[in-house]
C-alpha cells in the first residue's frame, strides 16, 4: 500500500509517489531538464515573457492556417495562461487570417449547482475565451459560432465535435496537483484505496464531469479569485485523456505562475523517463506520442529552500 497523501488523505496525488523519485526531480536543474528532451518529448526554453507568450500564440495562427473546407482543423486551449488570448486577436487581425474553417475547442469549464456555469459566472471559461480574444477579431474574419466547442455538463455534443475537424495542437498549463485541464488525480477509494488506477484505465476517460482535488480548488483561488476559497466551484467539465489522444500534439506552457519549481520539474522527469502515474495526471503524457514542454527560463526557479 503506497503512502497516504500529506495534503488531501482521501485523494491520490504526487505526495504519494516514491520518495526517490521526488528527491530526483527536485535535484535537476535548468539544464538537466532540457537535457530530459527525447524523441517524442520536446523542451523548449524562452528568455522572455514576450517571446514565450507570441510562441504560445503562434500556435493557434499555425493550426487555424491548416483549415481547409475539405479538412477543417483547429486547436484546444487553455484558461490559464490567458497572456497569449489577446496576442491571438491581433495576429488574426493583423494577418487577416480568415477563420471561417477553423475550430477550437475550451479545454473545461466549470459546474455551479450540477450544471455548466453560465458565461455571466465571474469565473466562466467561455466568457474569459470570448472576451480576452473571440470577441476581439474581426467580424469579417471571425469563427463561425457552430466551430466554437465548449464543454458542457452534458458532454455529448462537445465530445462528437471532435469527430469532425482536426485538433491540431492541444495546449494547456500545469495546476500544483499536475493536471492539464481539469484531469486531476482520482480519490482514493472503493479498489483503488491500495494503489491509484492503471494509466490504461485513466486514458479511457472521456470529457466529464469531475470533483476538484482540493489543491485544485485552492489553486484557482489563489490565482483567479483573490484568495476567497468559498468562490470557486468544486466540480468542473473537463476535456478527457480520450480527446486528448485524438490531439496530433500536446503543448504544455509553464510561465512559473500556476505550478511551482518542483512540479515542473517533477513531470518534466516522469514524461522523460516513461513514468506515467495517475497519481500525477500530467505523467501520462509520457505515453503521448508528440508532447512539447514550454518553460520560461525566468520562472523556473530552484528547489533549494529559501526563509522568507
Amino acid at each position: 500500500m503506497r503512502r497516504l497523501s500529506l495534503v488531501a488523505p482521501e485523494w491520490w496525488d504526487y505526495t504519494t509517489l516514491d520518495r526517490e523519485i521526488l528527491d530526483d526531480a527536485a535535484r535537476l536543474s535548468a539544464d538537466d531538464m532540457l537535457g530530459l528532451a527525447r524523441p517524442g518529448f520536446a523542451v523548449k526554453f524562452y528568455d522572455t515573457l514576450e517571446d514565450f507568450y507570441l510562441a504560445e500564440a503562434l500556435e493557434y495562427v499555425a493550426a487555424w492556417r491548416q483549415a481547409t473546407p475539405e479538412r477543417p482543423a483547429g486547436i484546444c486551449g487553455p484558461i490559464g495562461p490567458t497572456e497569449q488570448l489577446p496576442l491571438v486577436a491581433r495576429l488574426v487581425n493583423e494577418l487577416e487570417i480568415d477563420l471561417r474553417h477553423a475550430h477550437f475547442w475550451g479545454m473545461d469549464e466549470w459546474v455551479v449547482g450540477g450544471r455548466d456555469a453560465p458565461e455571466s459566472f465571474p469565473l466562466s471559461f467561455a466568457r474569459a475565451d470570448r472576451e480576452l480574444c473571440f470577441n476581439r477579431i474581426k467580424p469579417e474574419l471571425a469563427m463561425p459560432e457552430a466551430n466554437l466547442h465548449f464543454p458542457k455538463a452534458d458532454p455529448t455534443e462537445y465530445i462528437e465535435s471532435w469527430k469532425h475537424a482536426r485538433c491540431v495542437v492541444m495546449q494547456g498549463g500545469q495546476g500544483e496537483v499536475k493536471h492539464w485541464a481539469f484531469n486531476d488525480p482520482p480519490r482514493r477509494e472503493g479498489k483503488y484505496v491500495d494503489a491509484p488506477p492503471p494509466p490504461s484505465e485513466y486514458r479511457k476517460l472521456t470529457t466529464r464531469v469531475v470533483d476538484l482535488h482540493p489543491m485544485t480548488i485552492i489553486q484557482n483561488a489563489r490565482t483567479s479569485g483573490g484568495g476567497v476559497v468559498t468562490n470557486v466551484p468544486t466540480q468542473a467539465i473537463s476535456v478527457g485523456p480520450m480527446e486528448t489522444w485524438q490531439a496530433e500534439k500536446v503543448s504544455i506552457w509553464h510561465a512559473g505562475a500556476h505550478d511551482n519549481p518542483f512540479g515542473m520539474r517533477l513531470t518534466t522527469l516522469m514524461i522523460a523517463k516513461r513514468l506515467p502515474d495517475t497519481a500525477v495526471p500530467m505523467s501520462l503524457l509520457a505515453e503521448h506520442p508528440n508532447v512539447q514542454f514550454n518553460f520560461y527560463r525566468g520562472g523556473i526557479g530552484t528547489c533549494a529552500a529559501e526563509m522568507h
